[in-house]
């Protein structure tokens, strides 16, 4: 299901048929170092990692981490979208894109759809974001795109912490 397109960008749900793209997504070193490795390594790992985390999403919430490909190609740039964390109280924008993908400002034009996405669909009014304080490239989009640093917080669990951006949307 299309989410939204832009002038380069069309943002859609992923589906199970999306797993060779997550297997390669989850496994690129800027993933691991400022995601996480989720430790999806097959692609059976990547449809269990699909349905469990991210078309659970989509069920549970109605909203996600959405495919970005570029009109004018097939292979699927990276993810952006908007998350509903058990963990957190508000909507957060995640995205990732694989390296090739980097520094053409396809982060920024999802990214940007996602946020109007977000007030225009879903009536949200705050939307935040996290980020590693040592991912220098995200804290730029972030800041490009209107969020604003509010303060550290910290996953006890994960034993790390992130940097909370938060965007406040304009009246309609």
């Amino acid at each position: 299901m299309i989410i939204c397109e832009t002038e380069r960008l069309v943002l859609r749900e992923l589906t199970l048929d999306d797993a060779p793209f997550i297997l390669r997504l989850l496994n690129d070193p800027a993933w691991i170092e400022f995601i996480g490795d989720r430790g999806v390594r097959t692609a059976d790992a990547a449809r269990g990692y699909l349905e469990t985390r991210i078309l659970k999403m989509y069920r549970d919430h109605g909203l996600g981490l959405w495919l970005v490909e570029k009109k004018d190609e097939t292979t699927p740039a990276g993810i952006c979208g908007l998350l509903k964390r058990d963990t957190l109280n508000e909507v957060d924008l995640g995205y990732a894109f694989l390296p090739e993908f980097r520094g053409r400002g396809l982060a920024y034009e999802a990214g940007l759809a996602s946020l109007v996405y977000g007030r225009t669909h879903l009536g949200l009014r705050r939307i935040i974001a996290l980020t590693a304080p040592k991912n220098f490239h995200s804290i730029a989009l972030l800041e490009k795109l209107g969020l604003r640093f509010e303060h550290t917080i910290a996953f006890p669990s994960a034993n790390d912490t992130s940097n909370l951006y938060a965007w406040e949307a304009p009246a309609l």
